[in-house]
Parts: C-alpha cells; structure tokens; sequence
C-alpha cells in the first residue's frame, strides 16, 4: 500500500522517513524495503540496530529515533501510530512534528485509530482513506469467543481449559502454525510447558524445540520472531507485544484469557489480524477464550464485522 508512494517520492529526491513506536515492525520492514527499492540508500534505526548515521534517502525508525532530527524529512510515513508508547507521550509527537519540514507530508497508518483520530475524521479535520479489505481481497477472519469456566484459576494453577484442549485437538487446519497470546510474563513461563506437553502428545510438535516464548525482554526475540516467520518453529507463546505489526503467513490465533485488562479493543482487533494475512491461506482460525464477555471482545469483533461489510462493497 505504500510502495507507490513512496517510489512517488524517492523520483522527485525526496527524503523519506517511516516510522513506527514498534521495534519489531521497523526489523521486518527493512529487508522488504531493501528488497523492493535496490539502490536506494536506506538505513534502519532502532536500539542496537547496526545502522548509526541516520543519513540516508530513505529511514526507517522507531519514534524515539525521530528525536534526532529537525526538519529533516520530506515525507514523515508513522505505521502503528494509535500503539504504545507513541499515542500516550507528548514528547514522541512533538519530536515526529520537529522531524517532518515545515513544507512537507505526514502520513499516519492504523488499523484501530484512537478516539481523537475517529472524532477528526468525523468532523472533516482529518483527510482519510479506509481500506477494509487486504491485498488479497479475501474478508477478515471473525473471531470466535468461547467460553472456559473458571478459566482464570486453571491459567493460574498451571492447567488448561477443556475448550483450548479440544480446540488444539481438532483445529481445521493442524499445518497452520500457533500463535498464542497469554496477557502476562508470568503466564508464559508457567504454561510453556503444559502446553508444550499437549502437543507433543497430538503430535502437532514432533520436539519440545518446536514451541518457544517470547516477550519484550528477551534477549533471544528477534531470533524466535525471525525463526516463526521461517517456519523454523510450529508455535510460539507471547504478549502482546506481537499483537501488530508482523507478519506470519499461515498461522492460528488462540488469545487465553481475552477477558483480561490488557485485551483492550484494539489489542483484539491487532490480534485478530495476525491470521489470514496471506493469499495462500487468507481463512486462518481466531478464538478468544474466556471466562465472561468483555466489552473489549464484542467491540473488536463487531469492528472486524463492520469492516468485512464495507469490504463486501466493494
């Protein structure tokens, strides 16, 4: 969706910055860039990242990056722009304003826009285009919402629900890889095994190296992220810190404990959106399981809902 723009302005010189608050979405967007726009000089700027003079045509960065710059930039791209922490600190927009030049372009990408955005939006103030439908053309994979009594002490005593059991079991597609969202650290380390248990019993992993767990403090997460995306891992544990801005093509999606704080609207829709993003396998299996409904779960599924009518539209 950005490629035409952004080859738009590469020819007439302009410099480029794509931006995003999400460290994981700039590691997978440089080697697609790179790949896609040969000859042209482009770095990627992150914590350790290995590109350290930030003077090339074309950047891409996380937010706190953008704190380098001053007037710099031609074409301000800021993907994720409703995620943390960008949307709750006033430095981090002050400091993407200060990068962008005072005759230039700033483009804001989401899939979930915050409340102000809607109310811009609403009111005229803020010039939008809505894509409901990906490149594919294929509808967004609904969630389904099963409930899991007492599934908050099951979690917590290291045991697994009925419902997620019999779904691992009899899932529709077994070839399609796992990813599991748990609302806490802690969560990971205590289900890691169970679950890794179950499925080497079904024989969904032929070895317990098959599963691994991933959060924003482990050293190894670029290496298990990269590993998931090379199908070097059937299923992978996690936060939400992978709730956008990656891409997996074939996997299912299981969120334990939905019903928790952390799922707000937009993280489930994020979530949601993790499957099915591929032409090959655009149907990808979505289940939130919970132990009582939340606002947050019926939003995000109705939101999905609205989305796939407009698509239908078109």
């Amino acid at each position: 969706m950005l490629f035409p723009a952004i080859t738009a302005a590469l020819k007439q010189g302009k410099r480029i910055a794509l931006a995003s608050p999400r460290v994981d979405v700039i590691r997978e967007l440089f080697p697609r860039l790179e790949q896609a726009f040969q000859g042209v000089t482009i770095e990627a700027l992150y914590g350790g990242s290995e590109h350290k003079a930030g003077k090339s045509q074309l950047i891409l960065a996380t937010t706190h990056q953008l704190m380098r710059y001053y007037q710099a930039f031609d074409v301000l791209i800021i993907d994720e722009v409703d995620a943390f922490p960008f949307y709750l600190d006033k430095s981090l927009m002050y400091a993407a304003k200060q990068a962008a030049k005072k005759q230039s372009t700033t483009l804001y990408l989401t899939a979930t826009p915050r409340k102000n955005f809607r109310l811009q939006m609403k009111l005229g103030k803020l010039p939008h285009v809505f894509v409901p439908l990906r490149y594919h053309g294929h509808l967004l994979p609904v969630p389904k919402l099963k409930l899991s009594f007492y599934l908050s002490s099951q979690l917590a005593n290291k045991k697994l629900p009925d419902s997620f059991r019999k779904w691992l079991i009899n899932r529709q597609n077994p070839q399609r890889q796992l990813l599991i969202f748990v609302p806490k650290i802690s969560m990971i380390k205590e289900l890691k095994e169970v679950i890794t248990l179950l499925l080497l019993k079904t024989g969904a992993i032929s070895a317990s190296e098959d599963l691994q767990a991933v959060y924003a403090a482990d050293k190894d997460r670029e290496t298990k992220i990269k590993q998931f995306r090379n199908r070097e891992l059937h299923a992978l544990i996690t936060t939400t810190i992978l709730e956008r801005g990656v891409t997996f093509p074939s996997v299912d999606v299981a969120v334990l404990d939905a019903g928790h704080e952390v799922f707000n609207e937009a993280a489930l829709v994020q979530i949601a959106g993790r499957a099915g993003r591929s032409a090959d396998d655009p149907d990808g299996e979505v289940i939130f399981f919970h132990d009582g409904k939340t606002d947050a779960m019926e939003k995000a599924r109705q939101m999905i809902l609205d989305m796939n009518e407009r698509g239908k539209k078109l």
